[in-house]
């Protein structure tokens, strides 16, 4: 039980991340099976990506607060700049998204399940590194200076 807390204690902001990230995927996930299977067609170009930007926008606003809370547990007092730079590094992987089902599912005419999942994993990555570089790691630079 020693090594185990031991572990988790050095790899505790990843291991939450990786938490918070599954539970932000579902939300991704769902909201976007919820569009394609209910008002928008998978097998349309401009509809698949209209679920995309629907399914981000659900997943960004949990993906923020749980982030900020739990994962980074953030103490930023800069709202704004702060909730500016996570949509802005979300921005970047939205595309990134976009272009992946762009490529699996339009060019390529591959699954669309298939391609979300993929997608998601690449955008999973992504999000931590900018999270952790460029939205709430500054934070803890500010706090050492």
């Amino acid at each position: 039980m020693k090594m185990i807390k031991e572990v988790y204690k050095k790899y505790e902001e990843i291991i939450r991340y990786l938490v918070v990230g599954v539970l932000t995927t579902i939300v991704s996930l769902a909201t976007y099976f919820i569009c394609v299977h209910t008002f928008l067609d998978a097998t349309n170009g401009v509809e698949i990506q209209i679920a995309n930007i629907i399914s981000w926008v659900f997943a960004v606003a949990f993906a923020y607060i749980t982030n900020r809370i739990f994962v980074f547990k953030s103490k930023s007092k800069n709202y704004l700049k702060e909730i500016t730079s996570f949509c802005a590094s979300r921005v970047l992987t939205l595309l990134m998204d976009m272009a992946i089902m762009f490529v699996f599912v339009t060019l390529l005419k591959g699954s669309d399940t298939i391609g979300k999942l993929i997608s998601q994993v690449v955008v999973t990555i992504a999000n931590y590194i900018f999270s952790k570089l460029f939205v709430f790691g500054k934070k803890e630079k500010e706090s050492r200076e």
